[in-house]
C-alpha cells in the first residue's frame, strides 16, 4: 500500500485538490455556523484546515466520508484553539476613526438621516433594493449574485452602479 508521504509531490497535490474540492464547501458551512456567520474567519479557518491536511497527508483517511469527518474536525478543534487563545488575552482595541457616528446627545440628527435613507430606499424600485441588499447588506460578490439571479456579471455590476445612483439621488433630494 503507497502512503501518502510515499507518492510523489504532484500525486500529493491532485490528492489535496480532490479533498479541496470535494469537501471544502461542506466544511466552509460548519465553520459558518460555528464562528456564527464571520464569512472572513471562517474563510481563513478552512484555509488552516486545509494546510493541516497538507502536512498530514498521511492522516486524512482515503474514503470521502471518513475524509470529510476528519477535516471537520481538525476545523472544529481551529475554532475551539481560537476560541481558548481569545479568552486567555485581553480585548483588541482598534484604532478607527469613530469621530462620524453620531453621539448619544444626535438624536434629531440620527432621526433625520434615517428618515432621509428610507424614503430613498423607497423610491427605488424593488429590483434596486434587493440587488443593493444582496451585494451591500448580505456582502455576496457581483458573481454570486449574478449565478443567484441568473444574469451575466455584468448586468449586475451596471445594475447595481444604476441603483446606487438611484439611491444617491434620492438622498440628495432629501
Amino acid at each position: 500500500m503507497l502512503r501518502a508521504s510515499d507518492e510523489s509531490p504532484a500525486g500529493r497535490a491532485e490528492r489535496l485538490t480532490a479533498l479541496h474540492a470535494g469537501h471544502a464547501r461542506a466544511v466552509l458551512r460548519l465553520l459558518l455556523v460555528l464562528t456564527h456567520g464571520q464569512r472572513q474567519t471562517a474563510e481563513d479557518l478552512l484555509q488552516e484546515t486545509m494546510l493541516r491536511a497538507w502536512r498530514h497527508l498521511d492522516s486524512v483517511p482515503a474514503e470521502p466520508d471518513a475524509a470529510r469527518r476528519w477535516l471537520c474536525t481538525v476545523a472544529r478543534r481551529l475554532v475551539i484553539d481560537g476560541v481558548r487563545l481569545r479568552q486567555g488575552r485581553p480585548d483588541e482595541v482598534h484604532l478607527v476613526d469613530m469621530t462620524w457616528i453620531p453621539s448619544g446627545d444626535d438624536t434629531t440628527g440620527s432621526a433625520l438621516a434615517s428618515y432621509a435613507i428610507r424614503h430613498a430606499l423607497d423610491r427605488l424600485s424593488a429590483a434596486q433594493r434587493s440587488l443593493l441588499s444582496e451585494v451591500y447588506l448580505v456582502g455576496r460578490s457581483p458573481e454570486e449574485v449574478a449565478g443567484r439571479l441568473g444574469l451575466p456579471i455584468g448586468t449586475v455590476k451596471s445594475r447595481t452602479h444604476y441603483a446606487l445612483r438611484a439611491l444617491r439621488t434620492g438622498l440628495e433630494a432629501a
